[in-house]
């Protein structure tokens, strides 16, 4: 089946975030919130690791600045917060203050973007190869865990953006695989993580930087990549 490590990925994030919503009620909203700032510097970790991937600066530059026009232009962020909006009304308030939405976009992005969901992907649209994504599973699941105990349930929804994301390369692999040569990966890579970077930042000082508004920025190095 060709979605079967999407599948067995999205469940390890569901798995996961249940596991860390029963381990958040023995939490003590203190070290609750300590847990999360030390999650915040594992996650600015995984930013600057990954944005070293990246092989030529300008296209980062460029990517991040069109993006973010983009973005903003779209009002991908207010919209990603409506959407969180309604799912918070029909959730139970989150004693620590934390927003679904908040939770939602710093999973998603964790999820999401890098090589290994992208890489991940294709190999399971081009050849049925699920190991990558199946050990990205792994890796996802015990985050959810970590996540959801700090930022609450919102890191469960981000699941279902993950089997959109996913799926979608997945199926449409044989089209873009082509495209999506070694140094556009690492590019895309870079890119990412630098929005992961922004995410450690929000979850240190409560959403100082509109992440959400850049994730075009993460794509167009396919199109950057071919002229520079």
């Amino acid at each position: 089946m060709i979605l079967t490590g999407v599948i067995i990925n999205v469940a390890a994030i569901i798995i996961g975030s249940a596991a860390g919503l029963l381990l958040k009620k023995g939490i003590p909203d203190s070290m609750g919130d300590s847990v999360m700032k030390a999650m915040a510097l594992c996650v600015l970790y995984i930013g600057i690791s990954g944005s070293l991937d990246g092989e030529n600066v300008l296209i980062a530059i460029i990517s991040m600045a069109l993006g973010t026009v983009i973005g903003e232009a779209l009002s991908l962020q207010e919209r990603l917060e409506k959407l969180g909006a309604l799912i918070q009304s029909k959730c139970r308030p989150s004693p620590n203050g934390v927003s679904v939405a908040e939770g939602f976009v710093s999973a998603s992005l964790l999820f999401c973007i890098g090589a290994m969901a992208i890489v991940g992907s294709l190999q399971s649209g081009l050849s049925l190869d699920h190991s990558t994504l199946t050990a990205k599973a792994l890796i996802d699941g015990i985050a959810a865990v970590v996540l959801t105990s700090s930022l609450g349930i919102g890191v469960m929804f981000s699941a279902f953006l993950c089997l959109l994301y996913e799926g979608t390369i997945t199926v449409c692999a044989r089209f873009i695989g082509p495209y999506l040569t070694t140094s556009v990966i690492n590019e895309m890579t870079c890119v990412g993580s630098l929005l992961i970077i922004g995410i450690s930042i929000n979850m240190m000082f409560k959403n100082k930087i509109r992440v959400m508004n850049s994730i075009p920025a993460v794509f167009l190095p396919i199109l950057l990549c071919r002229f520079m």
